[in-house]
């Protein structure tokens, strides 16, 4: 089903998968891919290598475990190329010929930190793209892209607003395909019907959300984190912004925004040079002409403190952040990796070790940072019993006071390395993942060298850098803390144990 044929279906349901998020950050993006995590995977599967037309002797289907080597997987080389379209559009290219097939996908400034005073702009004005053009209602261009064998996606978030197109690469398939996204992005019509229908449907999510208290906890830590900040307010609006915004107000949008001078095109397939740079000079020609808009400012730190959202329920959703990084900031390398030994790595972190193995306090415990356009959250999150939040909040901050203190150690680190540079292929598997990592870096102004740089400076990185790093940027002491659930009387926490008496019960609630 394409992404079109979905948004017309329920974009209730897009809705509520972001309500159900922990903060709905450009998570990255796309909520964008971080180097060394695999990149959201498309719906089809792609293979990297092309079909054996030949019969091979026939190995065995089993390999012992001392066959295999510690190295980490070979990664795709990829060689990017880049250029600039007349309109002032930025492109970044790689030729990949394994499928007959490119992927397109365009990035705009044009997330929720552009909505002025109107929350919910972005996100209606991209949902409303594939809603209607000249002569094609929401049902024909459905039905236009998927007869072609094509599939259109869209999505908006904090930074940034994506458009994107995958089509064979066959001129009869990919110049049919190319004029109608060509329309969609260009032309829109903005029907008033279908924005009736996806505000209708906007506003029964937020019925949804009060149900959700992990959401509650995320809007509000948002609010007390960023402040006045175009960061602070939800991607998806408010129920009282959302009833207003016009069908003028969101063609004045997009003549602003998804002007090509505010555009990065990026582009990996089946295509030439010659192709890609006549593909990219069609797809900026359509689009209205405009510059850059102003880039987000910097955010005012906020100030330290806990906020508590009563709401009846048997666990409580903690939350805690303080201001982060920029996305390009040359400590990112050190704090990523830091962070991958802190919390964000999984099952033998330092949070999961203390929190859910050794006491029982929660299915899972994170960490990590998001990187944005202005400074970005540094987020720590996790559900524990009621009755044990004061305790789990002293033992979470303590756990950061220890390790801001002490460091990794040099068995941790090492370890993390290993981590990072096996899964790191993953972030280049597919053309979806690569056109993935090319916008982020046309969007955020990265080096064409970006991915290999940084794996090369999280292999070089020693315990003392990572430590100054994670010291430089974070202070124990300095969260905002955001708790969701009942008022209930506070119990001690349980000593650690190899064999905590409780284990937490099952699936977190949502």
């Amino acid at each position: 089903m394409s992404d079109c044929k979905a948004l017309r279906n329920g974009l209730l349901g897009l809705l509520l998968a972001a309500s159900f998020g922990l903060a709905g950050c450009d998570e990255g993006s796309t909520a964008l891919p971080q180097p060394g995590q695999p990149a959201e995977q498309d719906v089809a599967r792609e293979a990297t290598q092309p079909a054996v037309t030949t019969a091979a002797p026939e190995k065995p289907r089993l390999e012992s475990l001392s066959e295999l080597s510690d190295q980490p997987l070979a990664r795709r080389k990829l060689d990017i190329q880049s250029w600039q379209t007349a309109e002032g559009a930025k492109v970044l290219f790689v030729e990949a010929r394994e499928l007959p097939m490119f992927d397109l996908r365009l990035t705009f400034s044009a997330g929720s930190s552009q909505d002025g005073d109107i929350p919910g702009l972005a996100l209606l004005t991209n949902a409303m793209l594939n809603e209607g053009v000249a002569g094609k209602d929401v049902s024909a261009i459905a039905r236009g892209f998927e007869g072609l064998g094509a599939d259109f996606g869209n999505g908006s978030y904090r930074d940034m607003a994506v458009v994107s197109l995958r089509s064979l690469s066959a001129p009869d398939k990919r110049e049919p395909a190319l004029a109608l996204f060509n329309q969609v992005i260009g032309q829109p019509t903005f029907p008033e019907d279908s924005l009736q229908r996806i505000k209708n449907q906007l506003l029964a999510g937020f019925e949804f959300q009060k149900q959700n208290p992990g959401k509650l906890a995320s809007l509000e830590l948002f609010e007390q984190l960023y402040g006045d900040h175009p960061y602070a307010h939800p991607s998806e609006g408010t129920p009282e912004s959302i009833p207003a915004i016009s069908v003028e107000q969101l063609r004045d949008f997009h003549a602003r925004a998804y002007a090509a001078g505010n555009a990065v095109i990026a582009l990996v397939g089946d295509l030439s040079r010659e192709e890609a740079e006549a593909l990219a000079a069609e797809v900026s020609a359509a689009l209205p002409e405009g510059p850059a808009l102003p880039t987000t400012p910097s955010p005012q730190p906020p100030a330290a403190g806990k906020h508590h959202i009563d709401f009846p329920s048997n666990q409580s959703h903690l939350m805690l952040a303080q201001l982060g990084i920029p996305r390009g900031h040359p400590d990112y390398a050190a704090l990523y990796l830091g962070n991958q030994i802190l919390g964000g790595g999984g099952f033998g972190t330092r949070l999961m070790e203390e929190v859910r193995e050794k006491r029982g306090l929660t299915y899972g415990i994170y960490s990590g940072f998001s990187p944005m356009r202005a400074e970005g959250p540094f987020m720590i999150s996790m559900q524990t019993r009621a009755e044990l939040t004061d305790g789990a909040l002293e033992l979470v901050q303590q756990l950061v006071r220890d390790y801001l203190a002490e460091g990794p150690t040099e068995a941790e680190l090492e370890r993390s390395k290993r981590e990072i540079a096996g899964s790191f292929p993953l972030s280049t598997a597919s053309n979806a993942d690569i056109v993935g990592q090319l916008g982020s870096i046309g969007f955020y102004d990265l080096p064409l060298t970006y991915l290999e740089d940084f794996m090369g400076e999280v292999q070089a990185l020693t315990v003392e850098q990572v430590k100054a790093a994670m010291n430089k940027h974070l202070q124990a002491d300095a969260f905002v803390i955001v708790t969701a659930g009942p008022n209930v009387e506070q119990q001690p926490l349980p000593p650690p144990t190899d064999k905590p008496a409780e284990q937490p019960s099952g699936v977190p609630e949502h």
